[in-house]
């Protein structure tokens, strides 16, 4: 029987290796990769439970592991069901009749999407899901067993792409790479090999090397300080600015603009870890056993997105777009239970201001339902 441990030892003897054949040291960005996507052994590529509300569940008395952490649509329908407006609007505005997302989790914002659209009478002839955990898409695929005949599932995307396309808590996944500004000098900070744990496991220590590469803004002062650098995450806005010929982009994910992400207080930087509902800033332990994330800076992923053809439709908090959505008519004939789930959405001590929404077009400019009051695109 596959357990929880010889995973994560199969997985740090492959990161092992992959240290070695790099001559010793590989860059964050690397290890970030293979600890979440490593085929099999990654945390996104095994079949542990990642999304729901409880951190384990007990079943004939006995307690068992449950989710590692909880995104919107599993915190309430509704969530989809109002990004469903926004959803509705794009496909006719832009005049195309397909959905695709990106990162799909459980399918539950699938789920959502589909069922409001066809409660208004305007059912979607193709939602496309592109994940590469084949863990997930099984999960995925219970979850939206009802449209069978309307999802599928794609492993990269077509050069020609036109629809909707969304991204919820997608780029935070996406792997980092790691600067240090230590005693005045920056250093991109990786991975090498420590000493073998009780097991004979390989474990892992962090190393830092000079480098020419310099966060996109200028840090005041000389005191040490950790910062993040994105090249995947746009990367991905690029890819989609070059293949979207018709249509529109909303990712939704936690950040800031340039400004407050590089601010000279925000020394510690942004990586941190999820497990059992739990978050600590270790990615180095327990390795395939939790998520790794990072917050997005939205100003780098609009200026790829613009860079690549794309327009800025908006740019405002999480809890801005539901209420522009019309989250709070959906509260009024929902249960107390759901309406009590639905404030944490756009509360701003919860994650209301916390998560951001970031819109992009293809094509002429228009005004999205979203961002009709409270854009803040100026800041970015």
């Amino acid at each position: 029987m596959t357990t929880t441990h010889s995973l994560t030892s199969e997985l740090a003897h492959h990161i092992r290796q992959t240290i070695l054949q790099a001559g010793g040291w590989i860059g964050f960005d690397v290890f970030m990769d293979q600890a979440l996507y490593t085929p099999g052994l990654g945390y996104y590529a095994h079949g542990s439970t990642k999304f729901g509300t409880l951190p384990y569940t007990v079943q004939d008395g006995a307690r068992s592991a449950g989710s590692d952490f909880v995104t919107s649509p599993e915190m309430t329908p509704l969530f989809g069901w109002t990004l469903a407006q926004q959803v509705a609007q794009a496909l006719q505005v832009t005049q195309t009749q397909e959905v695709w997302e990106f990162g799909a989790g459980s399918g539950a914002l699938a789920l959502q999407i589909l069922q409001a659209l066809q409660a208004q009478g305007a059912a979607l002839p193709r939602y496309t899901i592109v994940d590469i955990s084949s863990s997930l898409r099984e999960r995925q695929q219970a979850t939206l067993a009802a449209f069978a005949g309307q999802v599928r599932w794609v492993d990269a995307l077509p050069d020609d792409l036109q629809g909707v396309v969304l991204g919820n808590e997608v780029l935070d996944a996406m792997p980092v790479k790691l600067l240090a500004r230590v005693q005045g000098q920056w250093h991109e900070r990786g991975v090498v090999q420590g000493a073998l744990d009780a097991d004979g496991a390989p474990t892992f220590a962090w190393a830092d090397r000079p480098t020419a590469l310099r966060p996109p803004l200028e840090l005041g002062g000389v005191h040490d300080y950790l910062t993040e650098i994105h090249p995947q995450g746009e990367s991905f806005a690029r890819t989609l600015g070059q293949k979207l010929s018709r249509g529109a982009v909303f990712l939704i994910d936690y950040g800031f603009p340039e400004a407050e992400y590089y601010h000279p207080q925000r020394h510690m930087g942004t990586v941190m870890c999820h497990q059992a509902h739990q978050v600590d800033d270790d990615p180095l332990v327990r390795v395939g056993q939790k998520d790794i994330t990072a917050h997005v800076n939205f100003t780098g992923i609009a200026l790829a997105g613009i860079d690549a053809g794309l327009g800025v439709l908006g740019y405002c908090n999480q809890g801005r777009f539901l209420m522009n959505c019309g989250l709070l008519t959906q509260m009024e004939s929902a249960d107390l239970p759901t309406r009590v789930m639905a404030q944490k959405l756009i509360m701003e001590h919860e994650m209301g201001e916390f998560f951001k929404v970031i819109g992009f077009y293809k094509g002429e400019p228009w005004q999205a339902l979203g961002f009709e009051t409270g854009d803040k695109t100026h800041t970015l």
